[in-house]
């Protein structure tokens, strides 16, 4: 049984996710932080948290979607 799959991504696709890490990385870290009053941590830390998980939601479904990369090269 081979656990690991392979799946090709393209470039935007790669910037995407990484744009969505950072996001959901900026707004731990607002929120673990002690620069910003506590209200602006707290409202700029959750708004990065959401929009970085809300939008992994996707990407993922569009990564786990696509064919493992050793199907399509078998048909070939």
């Amino acid at each position: 049984m081979d656990l690991m799959k392979e799946r090709g991504l393209t470039l935007p696709e790669i910037m995407l996710i990484g744009g969505t890490r950072v996001a959901l990385g900026a707004g731990i870290a607002l929120l673990l932080a002690e620069r910003l009053s506590g209200d602006q941590r707290r409202g700029a830390g959750w708004a990065l948290l959401a929009v970085g998980a809300l939008s992994t939601i996707p990407l993922v479904i569009s990564v786990l979607g696509k064919q493992d990369q050793s199907v399509v090269a078998a048909r070939a």
